[in-house]
């Protein structure tokens, strides 16, 4: 039986899932691995703020999940300040560096960006967690690094999921002796329960430690700008630069120097009197905001949590949202996106009256497709909330079986190339300082005076549609956060994918093998491309979610069962 929102925020001993929600009074971190989240709760419990505890937590992803998660990533984060209820946004996206020509894959790569050195951007992650602690936070580098160090040094006992990815992409790392090395042990992928030591890693992040240590008499301030020189300055960058220079790669010691993340203002929409955040048109993230202004709130409760209507009219707004972020969103540097107007009533009125409920629409194949989609070249996730009222969402990136790693750093430098189109001409066309078009895209739900909610998932072009139906489900079927992410889900693939090669899958929609058969069979008629997938399978993203209910005083944490993630707090 499904129920409304109560007017007070949500009723948590309703619907409990297959875990348990974890509840709390104080604070509670929700990451996508349970190091990760262990690592933010002993920041929270030795004083430490959100802020320092997602950038602890953070940073101990490009660990634990190294395999998605690179410490010389990406890392974009939102942060809402409780005492002064405002959103704020840091990219940690990097650019394309100077030396690339805009014309260099259609003439050299037949249109594509290969694989390797060549679709490395400024690695940004490094940046962005020091410029959220030096903006925001009250401890140092070394202390919020310190779990991240003691993993990678110590080593962590290897879990199926991690062991699973590093076999099924055994090939590339084979294709770099320094990242053989760490990920193919003995020429072997580790196997779950070895340990799993990141030596070279442990000492890149000390490193930055021990120069914070170094400018500590000049203040905290210049502690942090010390460890963030030594990455982008220092060894670290030498390093970095040394190897693209001796391996046509197009990284300079400049386009490191001069890297610093944007700290911009939110996006946002309302939907039920609730405001939902994301960051702007250089990611995703403003699809979840165009599907959710598509959406009639009273339309979907009538039609009851998953039913054939629902499944049919929630892929139709996202397959419409979907298509807009094909069309305009970049790098709103280079590119003007009409945000404004993709978001204003009089537009999402006219997109809603082409939804259709007797049948689906179908934009059509820009690439020819294989027979099944790429699995996602993925990320994590970490949300925050502490005793301040503070709240800390991000989804720290990367995969490191594409490009190499730097020998002797443990790092692999951004290949968030791989998300920007070669024709120079798209709206995420390749350009010298311009950003690809991420799909990690951290969010922040705030109901004034009822709850604040940071939420988000990997899953690549998944992720809006997963973090979608988890909202939905809390808001409009009133089940508690547990409940939400764990729900079966769906996700369509009818639009050219973020990674190169962009391939596309006309009318395809993917439904969890808990969906009863009835309702793919119905689907269908209407014209979707109906595929399964397994129960509980990762391809559909693993949402996190921390909920703060501001009338009770309390606190819940959700993390989805389909991957490692967990929550801990109190």
């Amino acid at each position: 039986m499904h129920t409304h929102i109560n007017e007070g925020g949500i009723d948590l001993a309703h619907m409990d899932g297959h875990r348990p929600l974890l509840r709390g009074r104080r604070h509670m971190a929700v990451a996508g691995h349970y190091l990760a989240a262990q690592a933010a709760l002993q920041i929270l419990e030795a004083g430490g703020n959100a802020i320092d505890a997602g950038v602890a937590g953070g940073i101990a992803l490009g660990v634990v999940q190294s395999q998605y998660v690179n410490v010389a990533g990406v890392a974009p984060i939102m942060i809402y300040l409780g005492a002064e209820k405002r959103v704020e946004t840091i990219s940690g996206l990097g650019p394309w560096p100077r030396a690339l020509t805009p014309e260099l894959f259609q003439r050299d790569h037949g249109g594509h960006i290969p694989e390797g050195v060549l679709r490395t951007v400024v690695p940004a992650a490094p940046d962005a967690w020091i410029t959220a602690l030096a903006r925001h936070g009250t401890m140092a580098f070394a202390e919020v690094a310190a779990a991240a160090i003691r993993f990678a040094a110590e080593g962590f006992v290897m879990y199926p999921h991690m062991a699973q990815i590093i076999t099924e992409q055994a090939e590339g790392y084979g294709r770099w002796p320094s990242s053989a090395t760490i990920y193919l042990p003995g020429g072997e992928p580790p196997r779950v329960g070895d340990i799993f030591a990141q030596t070279d890693l442990a000492a890149s992040l000390q490193y930055m430690a021990d120069e914070e240590q170094g400018a500590a008499k000049g203040g905290r301030e210049a502690g942090l700008e010390a460890a963030r020189a030594a990455f982008y300055r220092g060894d670290i960058a030498a390093a970095i630069v040394r190897y693209h220079r001796e391996n046509d790669g197009l990284l300079s010691a400049d386009d490191l120097a001069e890297y610093r993340s944007a700290v911009e203002a939110p996006v946002r929409a309302t939907f039920e009197g609730i405001d939902v955040y994301t960051c702007g048109p250089w990611c995703q993230g403003p699809v979840l905001l165009q599907a959710l202004s598509l959406l009639r709130a009273e339309e979907l409760r009538a039609f009851g949590q998953n039913s054939l209507d629902y499944a049919h009219t929630v892929t139709e707004a996202l397959k419409l949202a979907f298509a807009d972020r094909e069309r305009h969103y970049g790098d709103p540097r280079f590119v003007d996106v009409p945000l404004d107007h993709l978001l204003s009533a009089k537009y999402c009125a006219a997109q809603r009256r082409r939804i259709v409920c007797e049948r689906a629409l179908v934009e059509g194949a820009a690439v020819p497709a294989p027979d099944e989609p790429a699995a996602a070249r993925d990320t994590s996730y970490i949300a925050v909330i502490d005793r301040h009222g503070n709240a800390f969402s991000a989804t720290p990136s990367d995969v490191s079986y594409d490009t190499p790693v730097i020998p002797g750093t443990g790092l692999c430098p951004s290949s968030r190339g791989s998300q920007s189109w070669a024709n120079p001409e798209h709206a995420s066309g390749v350009a010298p300082g311009k950003r690809p078009r991420l799909t990690p895209n951290p969010a922040l739900a705030i109901h004034e005076g009822h709850f604040i909610m940071p939420f988000g998932t990997p899953g690549s072009d998944v992720q809006c549609q997963a973090m979608l139906q988890a909202f939905l489900n809390i808001v409009l079927f009133g089940m508690n956060p547990q409940a939400a992410v764990e729900a079966p889900r769906f996700a369509t693939y009818d639009f050219p994918a973020s990674f190169e090669p962009h391939t596309t899958y006309p009318g395809r929609l993917n439904l969890e093998g808990r969906f009863p058969e009835a309702t793919g069979r119905a689907l269908a008629a209407r014209g979707h491309d109906i595929h399964a997938w397994p129960d509980w399978t990762y391809l559909a993203g693993a949402v996190c979610m921390v909920y703060q209910d501001l009338e009770r005083g309390t606190l819940a944490g959700a993390a989805d069962p389909r991957r490692q993630g967990y929550a801990a707090g109190w």
